[in-house]
């Protein structure tokens, strides 16, 4: 994914960085995990594509960093068939590939 322009053009600001900070990792690795299950776990996904802002929280620009963020871009970069529900263990690996991103990113800023 580090070859792809698009997605590391994707970066935490400083609110994202601060908000991290507030919360703690163990707190936003809890979102990521309630994200994934909510958005990307299920077999069907009726908006999948358009599920996962590119703004607003932490985790949603670590998806589009990671290919995390629909099941179009999971099956790509992720090898995940969509179509079937995502087992605990995809969930814990996605959750795993966001929260290796977020603390780069905490270290590089």
């Amino acid at each position: 994914m580090g070859n792809s322009k698009f997605r590391s053009s994707f970066h935490l600001k400083q609110k994202d960085i601060d908000y991290i900070n507030e919360k703690g990792m163990y707190t936003i690795r809890q979102h990521a995990k309630d994200f994934i299950a909510k958005r990307e776990a299920p077999a069907v996904i009726s908006n999948d594509g358009k599920q996962t802002l590119t703004k607003g929280h932490p985790v949603f620009i670590a998806q589009h960093a990671t290919a995390t963020c629909c099941r179009g871009c999971i099956r790509k970069w992720h090898k995940m068939q969509p179509g079937k529900e995502l087992s605990q263990v995809q969930q814990d690996y996605l959750a795993d590939v966001i929260m290796t991103w977020i603390r780069r990113e905490m270290e590089r800023g």
